[in-house]
């Protein structure tokens, strides 16, 4: 009910002067001052074409803005302190668009795109620069266009609605600090896989290929020289499974907590071991690779906001 009435009571568009904008109005008041006081038709025209022109201004700016769509097309990663890409979907379903920019009503984001020209009954992406200084859940409900078009006196804007969604910022990346020991046992524990990291070890010499091998990891150059086919014999890398956990924390400590164990995951992950993440209200079992990465991320990102998480 009360957001309803707060639509209803806000304004359709909003009005600012720009600074060229300040300027014409303050030539516009002189050229009327100068026609009452003189009586000059001449002036009363120059006077006509100026408000003529703010009028005309305000009617094309309203054609610009009344028939556009946008939809939220997301980002591949957000992380709290840093600018990240993020992208729209946008078309009008009469006329073209000019001069437009955008901006998340929100008051966690700054930032914002641009789109010079957007051509009728076409739809574009539009990627833009968000940025935001906290970690965890933003919600995002609606956006706002502003267009200064034609000449650039007035800043039109107006709020568009589009279906919510809920932006995920990621703790702050910072270099970790070091790695846990192998067969430590505790939160970081971890212990030794007798799994290869297959073709991820240093190499270790050229070997004749074994029928029945796969010609990954051929070396082909030396090859060519000795005529016979060579591989690359790789030494041994074990992969380790490590288990971090977060404490029950609060404030600053679980924000300083969460950027360590983010910023040791990447190290690890990267590195190929496996990574599990057990939180206060999550638990992860150990896994390599890009996706494990992310849960880990999210897991991380929701942590200390899971009210927040049940509510949406």
């Amino acid at each position: 009910m009360k957001r309803s009435l707060r639509s209803w009571l806000r304004p359709p568009r909003t009005l600012k002067i720009t600074s060229a904008g300040r300027t014409f109005l303050l030539l516009t008041l002189g050229v009327g001052l100068g026609a009452l006081n003189t009586g000059n038709n001449l002036l009363y025209l120059v006077l006509g074409l100026q408000l003529a022109t703010v009028v005309v201004s305000g009617v094309l700016s309203e054609r610009v803005l009344r028939h556009l769509e946008i939809r939220r097309l997301g980002c591949e990663g957000a992380f709290a302190g840093e600018p990240f890409a993020y992208r729209w979907a946008l078309r009008t379903r009469k006329g073209r668009a000019y001069a437009l920019t955008f901006r998340e009503r929100s008051d966690l984001l700054d930032g914002g795109g641009r789109l010079g020209v957007l051509p009728a009954r076409e739809e574009r992406v539009l990627r833009g620069t968000l940025r935001c200084e906290r970690r965890g859940p933003v919600r995002l409900e609606e956006l706002s266009v502003t267009t200064t078009f034609p000449l650039g006196l007035f800043a039109k804007s107006r709020i568009l609605s589009a279906p919510p969604e809920v932006l995920l910022v990621y703790p702050r990346r910072r270099p970790a600090t070091g790695h846990p020991p192998a067969g430590e046992h505790g939160p970081l524990g971890g212990t030794p896989d007798p799994r290869k990291l297959d073709g991820q070890g240093e190499p270790g010499g050229l070997r004749p290929l074994r029928d029945g091998e796969p010609a990954r990891g051929i070396h082909w150059v030396k090859s060519a020289v000795r005529g016979t086919l060579l591989k690359v014999e790789r030494e041994r890398e074990e992969r380790h499974a490590y288990e971090l956990e977060l404490a029950p924390l609060q404030g600053p400590p679980l924000e300083a907590e969460c950027e360590r164990l983010a910023a040791m995951a990447t190290s690890l992950l990267g590195l190929g071991h496996e990574v599990g993440l057990t939180t206060p209200r999550r638990k992860l079992r150990p896994a390599v690779g890009p996706r494990q990465l992310s849960r880990v991320l999210q897991a991380l990102a929701w942590a200390g906001h899971e009210d927040e998480e049940q509510a949406l």
